[in-house]
């Protein structure tokens, strides 16, 4: 296929710069604890300095993968789909969304909201960040808000975000890993102070698992 050709059904959604993709336990928020497959899409200029995935972000060195491809794998192991990233929002969800609905698949996305949302999806995992805020209108899609606590400044950024979300979205807290240890207590503490606020803990961290 000519790099055009591919090009062209990247920007249509027919094809998507797949990293990887697995089966494993959701190990945050809402669904913690839920098998899930994930789809994790390649390409991200939020630019967060404590990612975890920073190999996710240049698109180009993840291969175009056709989206009928990627459905079908899906929906041999799992009911419910993730697609993270990366930054998902960057590229067209709706003909990947279409086809796992297809198959009566619970679609979930993970994402930071600073593109404009595409897709058809069950479930969204609202993680906004500073650098390049949520669009409006996934803002008031949003089931879930989670804010990744790194210093005790991103407080005062949660509370901030959660002022922009639907009174029905979750309120999650969740410690950046590589500070875990130090800043978990002071979430503990305004949790209990601001109760409308959950604790979300990376399980398959401490589970060891992907």
């Amino acid at each position: 296929m000519l790099k055009s050709e591919i090009q062209k059904r990247v920007d249509n959604g027919e094809m998507l710069p797949l990293m990887e993709a697995f089966y494993t336990i959701q190990g945050e928020g809402y669904h913690k604890g839920t098998a899930s497959y994930f789809i994790r899409i390649g390409g991200c200029d939020v630019g967060c300095h404590w990612c975890d995935v920073k190999e996710s972000w240049n698109a180009e060195t993840h291969p175009p993968t056709s989206i009928k491809s990627i459905a079908t794998q899906a929906a041999e192991f799992s009911d419910t789909i993730v697609v993270t990233g990366g930054e998902p929002l960057m590229w067209d969800m709706n003909p990947l969304t279409d086809l796992l609905k297809q198959n009566n698949l619970k679609t979930h996305i993970e994402t930071s909201g600073a593109y404009p949302l595409s897709g058809h999806w069950d479930w969204i995992c609202l993680s906004p960040k500073k650098r390049m805020l949520p669009k409006d209108e996934v803002y008031s899609k949003a089931n879930e808000l989670k804010v990744i606590v790194y210093n005790k400044d991103d407080f005062k950024f949660a509370e901030e975000q959660a002022k922009k979300v639907s009174k029905d979205c979750i309120l999650y807290l969740q410690p950046e890993w590589s500070v875990r240890e130090k800043i978990t207590p002071f979430i503990v503490k305004y949790v209990m102070n601001h109760p409308k606020w959950k604790i979300s803990l990376q399980t398959h961290k401490y589970l060891n698992i992907p």
